[in-house]
């Protein structure tokens, strides 16, 4: 059997990247049963109301949804039990001494398979005010616009 070379995305959390400022981004390894690593190679999960939390130097995953694997037995996993994360000790304390600090979360962003092994991309982040995503939405808007006329200018220009 061949390996596995690059990376092969799972699941992806946008609505973090709406929530929140992303600070700092970690990549974590995931402590997961047969189960889950064949749920996960086809393709399901859901990362949308995970959070990490660190409690004794160690990081868990908590809220991240993936399914029963449909072939499984007796020995199938529970959806959404927590998982523990792979990380440097210098990451782990890093995180949690910058998490300490008010309005600061540590959210899942993406869910892959790097080189055949199950990888979770987590970020230090801070909340945003609602004043601030609609910020955010108006200026992807204005950009969005801006390369519509930009390639409607360079159309004219070839016609």
């Amino acid at each position: 059997m061949a390996k596995e070379k690059g990376r092969k995305l799972i699941a992806q959390n946008k609505k973090a990247r709406h929530d929140y400022h992303i600070l700092d981004t970690y990549e974590a390894g995931l402590v997961l049963t047969g189960t889950e690593v064949k749920s996960l190679r086809q393709g399901r999960a859901s990362l949308v109301d995970g959070f990490v939390q660190l409690d004794a130097h160690e990081a868990w995953l908590h809220n991240v949804h993936v399914p029963e694997y449909s072939q499984g037995t007796w020995t199938n996993h529970s959806a959404r039990r927590k998982r523990k994360l792979l990380l440097h000790r210098v990451e782990i304390d890093k995180l949690e001494s910058k998490s300490q600090e008010t309005g600061h979360t540590i959210v899942p962003l993406a869910l892959y398979f790097k080189d055949g092994r199950a990888k979770v991309e987590i970020a230090l982040a801070k909340g945003k005010k609602e004043y601030d995503k609609r910020q955010t939405l108006r200026e992807k808007q204005d950009r969005r616009e801006a390369d519509r006329a930009v390639a409607a200018a360079r159309r004219r220009e070839r016609a």
